[in-house]
C-alpha cells in the first residue's frame, strides 16, 4: 500500500499535469473557433462549384476535358491529409484505418499532407512519392501546389484517378473519415451534410437542350476545371484542419476532467490512510496508558 507521502506526491503531479492539458484545452478552443469558421466559410463556393461541374459534366461531348474521364494508366493516386501534431484522440489513427479499409484496385501511389500522415503511410510501407507541408492556418498559395502536381500527375496518363483521404468535419464532436474521387470530377461531400448526386435543374437541362460556351468549351473548362481542383483539395485541408483542432480539444477536456477525478479519488486515499494512522496512534496511546495502570 502506497504511503501518505507517495499519494502526495502523485496528487502534485497529477495537478501539474491538469495545468498543461487546461492550458492546451484554451489554445485548441482558440485555434478551434478560426479553423471551424474558416471550413463553414468556404463551403458555399465549393458545394456551388461541385454542383455545377457534376451537372455539366453529363451535357458536354466526351473527350471535352481530360478531367471528365478516368485516365488511361492502370494506378490509382491518393493525397493523405492529416494532421501535423499528435494529442487529438483516435483522429489520425481512425484516418488510417478508414485508408486500410478502403479497397482501391491495381497500383497505388501516395501524396500526403501532414506529419502523421506521411508517418502512417511509411509504417505501412507504401509508395509515397511527395510530402507537402502546409502551415496553420492553410493558406490557399501553399494547397494550389498540391494541386497542380496531383494534376500534373493526372494529365500525364499515368493515373487513371486520383483520390483525396481526410477527416470530414461535422461538427466539434463528431469527424468523419472520409475518401472522395477528385478526379475524374466526381460528386464530393464536405462537412457531412451536402449530396451532389443529382445535377442541377435548369430549364436548359431539364428541355434537354445543351449550354452554350464562349468562346468554346474547351477553353472554359481550361480556365475553370484547374481552379475547382486547387479550391476542392484546399476546402478539404480546412476541414482537416477544423477536424483536428476539434478533436485536439476535445481530447485535451476529456484529460483534464479525468485529472481532476483521479486528484479526487487520490485525495479520498489520503485522507483515508491519514485518518487510519490518527486511529492507530490513538489506540497505541490508550493502549499504553491501560498497561501503566
Amino acid at each position: 500500500m502506497a504511503s501518505t507521502r507517495d499519494i502526495r506526491r502523485r496528487i502534485k503531479s497529477v495537478k501539474s499535469t491538469a495545468q498543461i492539458t487546461k492550458a492546451m484545452q484554451l489554445v485548441a478552443a482558440a485555434k478551434m473557433k478560426k479553423a471551424q469558421d474558416q471550413a463553414a466559410n468556404g463551403r458555399p463556393y465549393a458545394e456551388l462549384l461541385n454542383k455545377v461541374l457534376v451537372s455539366l459534366k453529363d451535357c458536354v461531348e466526351e473527350g471535352v476535358h481530360p478531367y471528365f474521364s478516368e485516365g488511361k494508366g492502370d494506378k490509382t493516386l491518393v493525397l493523405v491529409i492529416a494532421a501535423d501534431k499528435g494529442l487529438c484522440g483516435a483522429l489520425n489513427t481512425n484516418l488510417l484505418k478508414k485508408l486500410v479499409s478502403t479497397q482501391i484496385e491495381g497500383e497505388v501511389d501516395y501524396v500526403t499532407i501532414g506529419k502523421k500522415a506521411v508517418q502512417g503511410i511509411t509504417r505501412l510501407r507504401r509508395n509515397l512519392i511527395a510530402d507537402f507541408p502546409i502551415k496553420d492556418p492553410a493558406k490557399f498559395a501553399e494547397v494550389r501546389v498540391v494541386g497542380r502536381f496531383i494534376q500534373e500527375k493526372f494529365r500525364s496518363g499515368e493515373y487513371k484517378k486520383a483520390l483525396v483521404v481526410f477527416n470530414n468535419f461535422i461538427n466539434t464532436v463528431t469527424v468523419t473519415p472520409t475518401v472522395e474521387q477528385i478526379l475524374p470530377v466526381n460528386p464530393v461531400t464536405l462537412g457531412g451534410k451536402r449530396n451532389f448526386g443529382h445535377a442541377i435543374e435548369t430549364p436548359s437541362t431539364a428541355a434537354g437542350s445543351e449550354y452554350t460556351f464562349e468562346p468554346d468549351a474547351a477553353t472554359v473548362f481550361e480556365s475553370v476545371l484547374p481552379q475547382y481542383v486547387n479550391d476542392t483539395i484546399f476546402q478539404m485541408v480546412l476541414e482537416s484542419r477544423a477536424s483536428e483542432h476539434s478533436s485536439r480539444m476535445v481530447a485535451m477536456k476529456n484529460a483534464t476532467d479525468n485529472a481532476k477525478q483521479m486528484v479526487k479519488d487520490l485525495s479520498l486515499e489520503y485522507n483515508k490512510l491519514r485518518q487510519a494512522a490518527i486511529t492507530n496512534e490513538l489506540l497505541e496511546i490508550t493502549t499504553a496508558k491501560m498497561a501503566l495502570e
